[in-house]
């Protein structure tokens, strides 16, 4: 046998450059001018109330007190133009008065600590005013409503296991303790139940005592061993008193199958005062500390849309979860056109929650179906082309991900598209889990779920389509 020359075959192997050491190399990389600028330009201060009409002699122990603010938050046009006097011009109050005669979902609701952070010198095209506040003139005049919008969009009512817990994840659930918030948003996904009524919605109200469901729910979650993540909701968990929160979330951390537990307030970002309460922070604490005790995962999730709502109110009632044991603060944004459906906006965002609030930057919804909501809503190419433009600029842990909620489906990443018509403004898709309705259809997993971008995305040929069928297209009410 020949004897094995491993010099030759290192030699003649073709990994042998490998084994060379390089050679200088010139250090040649810089910093670019990239398409978006960091570090953040706007100075991160809490904006002085003191300029707005109706806030002029509140001293800084009034602003930050919670009962001041819930005292004095805007319910009406009155009360918004003595908030904001001059700045609310006569044209602005008339197109809002139309809007809430005609489109309004939702009732106006707002903490002064939102109001103070829209730009007054220019209402119009503020994005906190856009969306806290529609306008009619904001409106699509054509499509107002896309044919296929309803009420309770992703049918979460029809998913219900008790009444006000929808079970419609494999080991998720959603339990809504409450229909109120400390502010009511226009593009309000649970339009259908939350807030008072308006003249275009007579809202769902909850036909069980509130006691008598909550034991429902707990009871639900002990006999449903599948289930290890619970969305503590509403409304608002700010709106809830602490003891009965407390209450509920401690009894959830008794239930072994319980893993997670999220409370979502947007009221963490628009009335930071109460998470300032010392018998609130109180109350969360000591659920920080069991959760650390049973091994539960205790987390917030918030809604900012807009980095002008971040400030430095809103970290300081943020950096309190961390001390008190909470995994995480996320936010779950929801895309919005004229208000943060751009890059630029999505990144400022995402940065001004990270830098200054501590605050994970981590899903932006496209708009639900909603009626009334088709000028917010963004095309399912146009998310896609949001979500490309904002990678590589956030740490991959901190960068969003663009999500579609598609009705019987849930959240599913923009990308995720079985197949898509562009003309007609399609989209299909499809799931590896049943619903909570789906226990029994075999064909669940098998089936294509449609979802429907704005029709005034569409080419010419597109809305043609849609102004010939949309008359035999009974919309779902």
């Amino acid at each position: 046998m020949q004897e094995f020359d491993r010099k030759a075959a290192v030699a003649e192997s073709p990994a042998t450059r490998n084994l060379d050491r390089p050679g200088h190399r010139e250090a040649r990389a810089h910093a670019a001018e990239q398409p978006f600028r960091y570090p953040l330009q706007r100075e991160f201060v809490e904006p002085d109330w003191r300029r707005l009409p109706g806030y002029r002699d509140v001293s800084r122990e009034q602003w930050e007190s919670a009962q001041w603010q819930r005292a004095h938050a805007v319910k009406n046009l009155k009360e918004l133009k003595a908030a904001l006097g001059e700045y609310l011009t006569d044209e602005l109050c008339e197109d809002v008065q139309r809007d809430m005669f005609e489109r309004a979902t939702m009732s106006m609701l707002m903490p002064p600590q939102m109001i103070n952070t829209m730009e007054e010198q220019d209402l119009y095209a503020d994005p906190v005013r856009r969306y806290m506040i529609p306008a009619l003139s904001d409106r699509q005049v054509e499509w107002a409503s896309h044919p296929y919008s309803s009420r309770d969009s992703l049918h979460e009512a029809d998913m219900w296991a008790v009444e006000g817990l929808t079970h419609r994840y494999p080991t998720k659930v959603l339990a809504e303790l409450l229909s109120t918030c400390p502010q009511y948003c226009g593009h309000c996904t649970r339009m259908d139940l939350v807030g008072n009524s308006t003249p275009q919605v007579a809202k769902y109200k909850f036909e069980i005592k509130q006691p008598d469901r909550h034991q429902m729910i707990l009871e639900y979650l002990r006999n449903t061993p599948s289930v290890r993540d619970v969305v503590v909701s509403g409304g608002d968990v700010a709106n809830l008193p602490i003891k009965r929160l407390e209450e509920f979330v401690s009894a959830l951390m008794d239930i072994e199958n319980i893993r997670d537990i999220r409370l979502a307030t947007k009221g963490l970002m628009g009335l930071p005062q109460h998470f300032l309460q010392p018998e609130v922070q109180g109350g969360l604490e000591r659920l920080g500390r069991k959760s650390r005790q049973r091994g539960v995962q205790l987390a917030v999730h918030t809604h900012v849309n807009h980095a002008n709502q971040l400030t430095p109110l809103v970290a300081r009632a943020t950096r309190q979860f961390f001390d008190w044991g909470f995994r995480d603060v996320r936010n779950q944004g929801v895309l919005l056109r004229g208000v943060n459906a751009t890059a630029k906006d999505l990144l400022e965002l995402c940065f001004t929650l990270l830098d200054h609030a501590g605050i994970m930057p981590y899903y932006f919804y496209m708009c639900d179906m909603i009626p009334n909501s088709e000028h917010w809503r963004t095309a399912v190419w146009e998310a896609q082309d949001l979500q490309h433009a904002i990678m590589g600029y956030l740490p991959g842990f901190a960068t969003p991900r663009l999500v579609c909620d598609v009705p019987f489906v849930g959240k599913r990443w923009v990308h995720q598209t079985e197949s898509y018509d562009r003309e007609k403004g399609i989209s299909y898709w499809t799931k590896n889990y049943r619903t909570g309705i789906e226990f029994d259809d075999p064909e669940a997993l098998n089936r294509r779920y449609a979802y429907y971008d704005p029709i005034y995305t569409l080419p010419a040929s597109g809305e043609r389509w849609w102004r010939e069928h949309s008359k035999e297209l009974a919309p779902t009410t």
